[in-house]
């Protein structure tokens, strides 16, 4: 009998049954219901609700339960949802003792409170994931920190930055995506269990003992909003979003850079595919599924917006579906990491075909606008007279380089042979002055920054890893 069907005369349509159920999904919840369910009792035992006996025999069925479920996680079956699955499988083991668990909860306050925990051990595992993606970026910045490359914009070449430069930019990304985590943790962090169904509970139940018990830094202030919120489960699929955006930003320049018209790279074979029919080809299978995946999860993040903009408080049922929207997400998030992680450092540049692209001159048309404007001619004016220069070339069918001292003459008298050391890439980055250019120098400076934030997100993840409950951490605080 479903936990709630006391008081029907009629069992559930079958189908009604099926298109209602959750255990498939929701199962991966066991731990955290366990350890959820292990505090709860615990604080029951400390108001009096159950005895000193009930709690060893309770503390020692949970445990049993968890190791046998953490061996083979199938066994869970045959119930409406995890909680319920617990909740019988308990009572069969030891009665009515395991009747009591369910006592100043319900199953709305009880998936809040998983939903937190879980995602509390998931933003700390994709923390470690995200810091070692960093390393990576700033291992290929310091390798390639004076290696110059195309830059664009509107996808056509720019002007020279540099490959270290390029990775850094990925880095920034990245380094404000775990910004990101950590402020999402802080809104995890809050213990909910104690609201009820909607509006608290007659018995004296500690919430502070709980939260405390739980490594939770604070106590939610209302029932109706502890369960109807689901804004942290909107706010981590939208960080998972905003990676996988960033990580198909990057598939897309992958895909670009390793075909034949650009060939600034060639893939690693343990990172691409071959053809079924062309033997020559080597595809970009990584970079072109991580781009396909992203829709994916931007649709889960309009999924779960789309369950919440029109909900009345407190709970409804329309949450069943927050669970697999945010679980997919997780799943591919972790995957996806790990992949790249290791895929950008096998990346193969190919130099020399870099080394051509960067002799095209007119790369360096705002270093020379800049010489002009040092030499004291106001900027518009020398924005004018380089614009003039290339049009020349163009007409003339020349380059900067094939271009006379006279010749630059004939578009202004500032123009010296000081011009024509302007014209290499290497000249181009190192001449930048700006803090956050592609300036050799400049980005050392910015990778010994870097490596400091490193370090301290490191810090404080870690420091988070400790306040993770477990159960056994739990059994041995309380000494049982």
């Amino acid at each position: 009998m479903a936990l709630w069907g006391s008081r029907w005369r009629k069992s559930l349509n079958k189908d009604v049954e099926e298109f209602t159920y959750s255990l498939d999904f929701d199962k991966r919840l066991f731990k955290v219901d366990l350890i959820g369910t292990l505090a709860h009792v615990l604080m029951l035992n400390k108001i009096g609700v159950i005895t000193n006996w009930e709690i060893k025999v309770l503390v020692e069925e949970i445990k049993k339960l968890y190791e046998s479920l953490k061996e083979d996680i199938d066994n869970i079956k045959d119930s409406e949802d995890i909680h319920t699955y617990i909740e019988e499988n308990l009572t069969k083991k030891i009665g009515d003792i395991a009747k009591k668990i369910h006592t100043g909860r319900s199953r709305n306050d009880q998936v809040a409170l998983d939903l937190r925990l879980y995602l509390r051990e998931e933003a700390y595992e994709l923390s470690q994931l995200i810091l070692k993606i960093r390393e990576n970026f700033l291992s290929m910045a310091e390798r390639y920190i004076d290696s110059p490359m195309p830059g664009y914009t509107h996808l056509q070449e720019a002007q020279p930055v540099s490959i270290g430069h390029y990775f850094l930019a990925y880095d920034s990304m990245f380094e404000r995506d775990l910004e990101r985590l950590w402020e999402i943790y802080k809104r995890l962090d809050v213990m909910p269990l104690g609201s009820g169904a909607l509006a608290g509970s007659n018995l004296p139940l500690d919430r502070y003992y709980v939260a405390e018990i739980l490594g939770f830094s604070e106590v939610s202030d209302n029932s109706m909003d502890s369960v109807a919120d689901r804004d942290f489960v909107a706010d981590f699929i939208y960080f998972s979003s905003l990676i996988f955006t960033h990580l198909s930003k990057l598939s897309e320049e992958i895909i670009l850079w390793s075909t034949q018209e650009f060939s600034f790279i060639r893939l690693p074979e343990e990172y691409s595919t071959g053809s079924s029919m062309m033997p020559h080809k080597r595809n970009p299978d990584v970079a072109e599924l991580t781009r396909g995946k992203t829709g994916k999860i931007i649709g889960n993040l309009v999924n779960i917006l789309t369950i919440l903009k029109a909900l009345p408080l407190s709970y409804n049922r329309d949450l069943q579906e927050d669970k697999p929207a945010v679980f997919l997400v997780i799943d591919e998030l972790k995957l996806a990491l790990k992949v790249w992680s290791n895929f950008i450092l096998n990346l193969e540049f190919n130099m020399d075909k870099i080394e051509k692209t960067l002799r095209n001159d007119f790369l360096y048309a705002t270093d020379i606008a800049e010489y002009l404007v040092l030499r004291g001619m106001p900027f518009r004016d020398a924005h004018k007279t380089v614009g003039e220069v290339v049009k020349y070339c163009e007409d003339n069918s020349k380059s900067f380089k094939e271009l006379s001292i006279e010749e630059w003459k004939n578009f202004s008298p500032l123009f010296d042979e000081e011009i024509f050391k302007l014209l290499n890439p290497e000249e181009s980055i190192k001449s930048k002055k700006t803090w956050g250019s592609p300036n050799p120098s400049l980005n050392r400076e910015v990778i010994k920054k870097k490596r400091q934030s490193l370090r301290d997100q490191k810090l404080k993840w870690e420091l988070i890893k400790d306040k993770l409950p477990s159960i056994d951490k739990i059994i041995e605080r309380v000494n049982l």
